[in-house]
């Protein structure tokens, strides 16, 4: 947005990146990794060090930095994964290629680089069958973040909330073959629950070791521990679908968790964490914080061989995560490979992921299988499908009454799941990235199950996009 005139660039300040003419020596002060330091300006203060890979503009008057829009700013693409980490534009500490994109509103303030990013979709969601329901809600989530160096390394606080609660009624919105957690006391079935108001309460630390190698540490009363990828609400190959993916509790449910700890070890291209927390699911009560002692682990292991590749493997054991048995534990792994290209005017995301439960004492295992993709072309135009192979129990058979006494879950049948969908991007409201858009998904589904979903079941989502950041 033109402003009006420029004023002449401050002389009380220069920036990081400035070409200010005669090179100067390095200063002694410690600058972030990914950052060029210029001599100040006379009678000038020194500047603070930039966030690693930030690309940061000349201070014009009253300190508005060029090349920023009301407080916007990109950030450069990370040159190492180790950069990438720091970041910390990912759920919890989960790593996507380093060239994929993040929209998002930047702004220095004093020491502190303060970022915040987010989306909320308005979605009409209609299925077919005799199980389909149809239905209007919002799910939406925004993540502000602050971040500065601290002693030798980089500190991040960050927060992550959704109105979801709010503006998902009667605690489940629907989506066919979707089971997991609980709503009045039954167990959600053909339909997902709304995310918790407080996703993510999280500090973290990033301490650089040498030139090749990093510590991190993570602590959260409220946030994902290292398991699974990072999960569907935050990945950009699933940036523009506004509906879940149905292996979600095979594969990266773990992204509100309680009372979360993780350390990670990066070297080079690879990293290897380790993390405890509670294992319990989040109850049908969104607007509080539960808490629990730490009883469930994870280990993960991810790799970025280059820029635009990320693969990880991960397990973990989960005490008790499902509130109406509370007897049994789950034994969850997970793999996926993520490739991101990035075009002229536009980006391609994709992800293959697997994950599995294990759970005991009863020794069932289910597993799910995905494939997605999103295209963007031409900056405003957005193309993505999503293939999935989830495996089901007869849970489904309960529909939406109580568990009876003594009911034991068993493999029934595996659903397949179809989706295409196209948005495309409008200027409407300054600082947000305004879509309209449409999704449809196609299921097969065993011939058992014809007499309860019919025998070609489908849904139907319209919907509105806002993303900070444009």
């Amino acid at each position: 947005m033109e402003m009006g005139e420029k004023e002449p660039p401050s002389s009380q300040q220069s920036m990081a990146g400035m070409d200010t003419g005669k090179k100067e020596p390095p200063s002694s002060q410690q600058s972030m990794p990914g950052m060029e330091m210029s001599k100040p300006g006379p009678a000038s203060k020194a500047p603070e060090p930039a966030m690693p890979g930030m690309q940061m503009g000349q201070p014009g008057a009253g300190g508005q930095m060029a090349g920023m829009d009301h407080g916007a700013m990109g950030m450069e693409e990370p040159h190492s994964f180790i950069e990438a980490i720091t970041h910390h534009n990912s759920s919890g500490t989960s790593a996507e290629p380093n060239s994929t994109p993040h929209e998002m509103i930047m702004q220095m303030r004093g020491n502190w680089m303060l970022m915040f990013h987010g989306v909320g979709f308005l979605t009409s969601n209609q299925q077919s069958g005799p199980r389909g329901r149809d239905k209007l809600f919002s799910t939406n989530w925004i993540m502000p973040m602050a971040q500065r160096q601290f002693g030798k390394g980089t500190l991040t606080l960050r927060t992550m909330l959704s109105l979801e609660p709010a503006t998902v009624t009667g605690r489940r919105f629907p989506v066919l073959f979707q089971v997991g957690e609980t709503a009045f006391g039954k167990p959600i079935v053909d339909g997902q629950h709304p995310h918790d108001f407080f996703m993510e309460l999280a500090i973290l630390y990033d301490l650089k070791v040498g030139g090749d190698s990093l510590i991190s540490f993570y602590a959260a009363p409220v946030g994902d521990p290292a398991m699974g990828p990072t999960a569907y609400p935050h990945r950009v190959s699933a940036s523009e679908n506004p509906l879940p993916t149905l292996g979600h509790h095979m594969e990266d449910s773990t992204h509100i968790a309680d009372d979360v700890l993780t350390v990670g070890f990066i070297y080079r291209i690879a990293r290897l964490e380790a993390s405890g927390f509670h294992g319990r699911e989040p109850d049908e009560y969104r607007w509080d914080l539960d808490s629990g002692r730490i009883d469930s682990w994870s280990s993960r292991l991810t790799v970025s061989p280059s820029a635009n590749w990320s693969i990880q493997y991960s397990i973990g054991r989960l005490k008790s995560p499902e509130q109406l048995n509370p007897q049994q534990d789950v034994l969850r792994m997970t793999a996926s490979i993520m490739y991101n290209r990035p075009l002229t005017n536009g980006n391609w995301a994709n992800t293959l992921l697997w994950g599995r439960n294990r759970s005991s004492p009863q020794h069932e295992v289910s597993s799910g299988y995905l494939a997605e993709s999103t295209l963007q072309l031409r900056s405003r135009n957005y193309f993505w499908g999503r293939v999935e192979n989830v495996d089901r129990t007869n849970e489904l058979l309960l529909g939406e009454n109580v568990e009876p006494p003594g009911f034991h879950e068993h493999a029934l049948a595996r659903i397949q799941a179809y989706s295409a969908g196209y948005d495309h991007e409008f200027e409407i409201i300054p600082h947000l990235a305004t879509a309209l858009g449409g999704q449809i998904t196609f299921y097969e589904t065993p011939a058992l199950l014809n007499s309860i979903y019919g025998s070609h079941p489908r849904g139907v989502a319209l919907f509105l996009r806002l993303r900070p950041g444009k």
